[in-house]
């Protein structure tokens, strides 16, 4: 079957319709979420929503072209039947379907998909703080993947420690120094606490240089929790 349309057989205007459509399919990502912790793991996405995984369970998440979007991990959540509750970190709004950002502290997977030259990009970061160790790897040859296993909840600094992980130091402190909300700004003594334990994870909002990654465009993704 051809996924081109045949304008000599069919009108234009129904040409036009249907070739988005078409291309948006060719290049819609699959990503497959897993949980390797030996605890439960509600995870989160946008888009796509939430689930619960238990240790070993997988949820695959289909995203279209062009999509930016979010991955993280939620721990010890209680939802009613309705879909609302709480969790001890990355909870969002009190909904088990996530409609926005999850609360810090939280390890991040973000991506861009298909996007200048029809690259992906995509990154483990920290900026919102660290709760579970993740990986972000693409599934095609030849692209490498980012992660962050370091151990960051133990030996985290007093003043960032929370219940639920580590935070960044833009959330405790919520200044300019750490936030990066104008102007120039560089690593500190706690962007470095985690750089050190996730070399190729975000550690503070213009850690691009060593924390950026690219795959081609119609790459498909995994992103698993306690790898």
């Amino acid at each position: 079957m051809s996924f081109f349309c045949n304008c000599s057989n069919l009108s234009t205007s129904f040409c036009l319709l249907i070739l988005p459509f078409f291309f948006t399919f060719i290049h819609a990502a699959t990503l497959e979420i897993r949980n390797s912790c030996p605890y439960t793991v509600w995870a989160a996405a946008v888009p796509g929503g939430g689930w619960q995984l238990d240790q070993g369970q997988t949820w695959n998440l289909s995203v279209s072209s062009n999509t930016k979007g979010r991955i993280w991990g939620r721990t010890k959540c209680s939802f009613d039947k309705a879909g609302r509750g709480s969790c001890e970190s990355g909870g969002c709004g009190g909904l088990l379907q996530c409609e926005d950002s999850g609360s810090p502290p939280n390890t991040l997977a973000e991506y861009a998909l298909n996007q200048i030259n029809n690259t992906d990009f995509f990154d483990i970061s920290l900026v919102d703080g660290f709760n579970i160790p993740m990986e972000f790897s693409p599934t095609s040859d030849g692209c490498r993947g980012a992660n962050c296993k370091g151990d960051i909840n133990g030996p985290c600094p007093n003043e960032l420690r929370d219940p639920g992980g580590c935070n960044n130091p833009c959330t405790v402190f919520n200044n300019n120094q750490y936030c990066c909300t104008s102007g120039s700004c560089g690593p500190t003594t706690y962007s470095e606490f985690f750089k050190d334990r996730c070399p190729n994870a975000y550690s503070y909002p213009k850690d691009d240089a060593t924390s950026t990654f690219t795959c081609s465009g119609g790459s498909n993704y995994r992103v698993v929790f306690c790898p």
